[in-house]
């Protein structure tokens, strides 16, 4: 998995009343969750849960495609891939069957800013999971054998998730013309090239820059006691050493002077258009405004079946089969507001863009009224409220927001600045940032479809 999606969007109108009980679920219950930080630097983070007898374990580096450099582009996926292979005390391949035999499931995905690697268990085999996590952590095999069969693997993943997927490629490209200068501008399953001149030994230096107690953290959420929970941590993940992390250069990417574009040919059904609007992201939870706005500006367009894109440009307008806008309000490096579509039969992606472009106008131009903002704030706290009855999506928002750089605690208070978000301050944001000076168009014009079926799709971890 190489991007995780933004915030649940649920098509349900909500009353004033759940509105405030997303807020009671927000706020913690006492100091729920606990934390307790080990001798060595890790950090154990756990949530108890009592509404089910099973326990989630995320153990996540801090470290994704965008610590990589020139010529080693993918090197952190790889890794994620040989994690599965093994040391001198568990074999090959047996880490997960180990986790099927006590009666969980497990996985891992590597992201631009992270690496996570996950099981979910019944709460009695949580020990177990601690213990192979940890001698994973410090004593991976990295078999140059081993190696050799994977990164054929990782090679056709990319050939087949990437390469014969036109709107996949097309992404890629908008990030590499989107990005000079930030490692975001390469894809986090890496370019081809890179893979395959790529040697275990990559792989070995990157697992020993950065596979360290101390640029790790441990999330468990379940029915569990914390401090017995802390107990085993000290006792698994304690005995590793820390040791000194490479110093972050910083990564800032020079600010845009004009719209980009390009057009990518590929054989595919449809064209598509993406548009993609340089954007901050959450830095302070507090005293930043426009990252709630645009949260909210994205609900506003394509938040339900009746946000303006799926209202105006596919059902009135018949101009488009779909049109949506995402916007990711966490990560640690820039930001980008996307506009994507495909045109309906009879129009182009001229038609289409032009359409975006219209809407855009309108909103700088009048705003957003007071039923429509309602509305979109009933979404995002609807996803709010159900996200808890997953234990995995509770334990992946406290991870992808540490990893971010956000205090986990501080997202009942994201909350309650996203209902806080005002119809100005989301106009505000709109006239601010949609602007050509910091725009990047990506076509994708469709070629003919060959006439041998596309090959299918791997099984792969992720």
């Amino acid at each position: 998995m190489h991007t995780l999606p933004r915030i649940i969007h649920l098509a349900v109108r909500l009353t004033v009343s759940a509105v405030v009980l997303s807020l009671s679920l927000s706020a913690p219950a006492g100091a729920n969750p606990f934390e307790h930080r080990l001798a060595n630097g890790l950090r154990v983070i756990v949530k108890e849960d009592r509404r089910a007898p099973t326990a989630v374990h995320i153990v996540w580096y801090r470290a994704g495609s965008m610590d990589e450099v020139n010529g080693t582009t993918g090197v952190a996926h790889l890794l994620e891939h040989m994690m599965f292979k093994g040391t001198p005390a568990i074999g090959a391949g047996e880490f997960s069957r180990l986790v099927a035999a006590a009666g969980g499931n497990d996985n891992a995905f590597t992201d631009r800013d992270y690496t996570a690697y996950f099981q979910q268990v019944p709460k009695r085999q949580l020990e177990q999971m601690m213990e192979l996590e940890a001698d994973r952590m410090r004593h991976l095999t990295l078999d140059p054998k081993e190696f050799e069969q994977e990164i054929k693997v990782v090679m056709e993943e990319r050939r087949l998730r990437t390469d014969d997927q036109p709107q996949a490629a097309l992404f890629e490209q908008l990030h590499a013309a989107a990005f000079q200068a930030h490692p975001y501008r390469a894809p986090v399953i890496g370019w081809m090239n890179d893979l395959e001149a790529m040697s275990v030994e990559d792989a070995r230096d990157w697992y020993e820059r950065w596979y360290v107690p101390n640029n790790a953290c441990v999330v468990i959420v379940g029915d569990v006691e914390h401090q017995e929970v802390f107990a085993l941590a000290e006792k698994y993940y304690g005995p590793l050493a820390a040791r000194p992390l490479p110093a972050r250069k910083p990564q800032v990417e020079p600010a845009q002077a004009g719209v980009r574009r390009l057009v990518f040919k590929a054989p595919a059904d449809l064209p598509v258009l993406l548009m993609a609007y340089k954007v901050p992201v959450l830095r302070d939870v507090e005293n930043d405004v426009d990252p709630y706005a645009l949260e909210m500006l994205a609900a506003i367009l394509d938040g339900h079946e009746a946000a303006r894109f799926s209202r105006r440009l596919v059902r009135e307008q018949r101009l488009a089969v779909s049109a949506g806008a995402d916007y990711d309000v966490a990560a640690r490096g820039p930001g980008l507001f996307y506009l994507r579509g495909s045109p309906a039969a009879g129009h182009t992606r001229a038609d289409l863009e032009a359409g975006f472009r219209a809407e855009i106008t309108r909103l700088v131009r009048d705003g957003v009224d007071d039923d429509e903002l309602a509305r979109a704030k009933a979404q995002l706290v609807a996803g709010e409220i159900y996200k808890r009855d997953s234990m995995f999506a509770q334990a992946l928002e406290i991870s992808q927001l540490e990893a971010s750089g956000i205090p986990y605690r501080q997202n009942g208070r994201m909350i309650e600045k996203l209902q806080a978000v005002t119809a100005r301050e989301v106009q505000a944001a709109a006239r601010r940032y949609f602007v050509d000076d910091g725009l990047t168009v990506a076509e994708l014009d469709p070629q003919p479809l060959p006439e041998s079926p596309r090959r299918p799709q791997i099984e792969t971890r992720h």
